[in-house]
């Protein structure tokens, strides 16, 4: 992870923020974060959910803005279910707040036996149509892609798989939220659809629902707009200056 705690002394609230499977801190390298903010990037490297949300919690003293995408926001599920009263606002966006499916084991244990065979590339092939919409990546956005999973590697992917695993459900956690969300959905995210984010916003109270028409699943990269956007609006709420919960589209 990127920066040092924070002393607890009073001024903006820093944003801590956890990238998915195979990504980094360059995933969000086009997204406009708040000036007078710090970012945290926290590097996901841990094989168990628990753990990965003890990062969270030790990149910063005092509360937060949490920032997560895919399993970047599962982990933050996590870290708002062990400290509360840490984390001040969430922005969660491409996630799955559910359980895990026997067919997601299934996969994750065929994917862990092909790196064990020195197969990570051929992971990382795989992977790589569902991150874009309708599965249709352009030549720039696949040498993107590669350049990213291959700097996060084969060691890390292994332990991220691990991780996958050890999920539960977050219903009850974001039933029981107190602090502002909002949430962003690519309407042609093929992992994870515009269904699994309702079903988070509807758990949140407050929560404000973002459908992203042309985007699949890495929004910091094909959406940086409505993800500086979002950030924004999670200032906003934090200051009691936000709506009250709805669902928008933006084109």
């Amino acid at each position: 992870m990127t920066g040092m705690p924070n002393e607890d002394t009073p001024g903006p609230l820093p944003f801590v923020v956890v990238p998915g499977m195979l990504c980094d801190a360059s995933l969000w390298r086009d997204v406009e974060f708040p000036e007078g903010h710090d970012v945290h990037h926290v590097e996901l490297r841990r094989a168990d959910v628990e753990a990965l949300a003890e990062d969270v919690l030790a990149a910063v003293a005092g509360p937060f803005l949490l920032v997560g995408l895919s399993l970047g926001a599962i982990v933050g599920f996590e870290a708002l279910r062990r400290a509360p009263e840490r984390v001040a606002g969430l922005c969660v966006m491409a996630t799955n707040a559910g359980a895990p499916r026997p067919e997601q084991y299934a996969a994750w244990r065929a994917m862990d036996e092909l790196i064990a065979a020195g197969r990570f590339t051929d992971v990382v092939e795989r992977t790589l149509p569902d991150m874009f919409p309708d599965r249709r990546p352009t030549p720039g956005d696949e040498r993107r892609y590669r350049a990213m999973a291959h700097a996060v590697g084969a060691g890390a992917a292994r332990a991220l798989l691990a991780a996958q695993a050890t999920r539960t459900d977050a219903a009850d956690v974001l039933r029981a939220a107190r602090c502002p969300a909002v949430v962003l959905a690519g309407a042609r995210d093929v992992l994870c659809p515009p269904a699994f984010h309702r079903a988070i916003a509807d758990a949140v109270p407050g929560a404000v629902l973002t459908l992203l028409p042309d985007a699949g699943h890495l929004l910091p990269w094909q959406r940086p707009d409505a993800v500086t956007a979002a950030l924004r609006d999670l200032l906003a709420a934090t200051a009691g200056t936000a709506p009250a919960s709805t669902t928008a589209t933006t084109p």
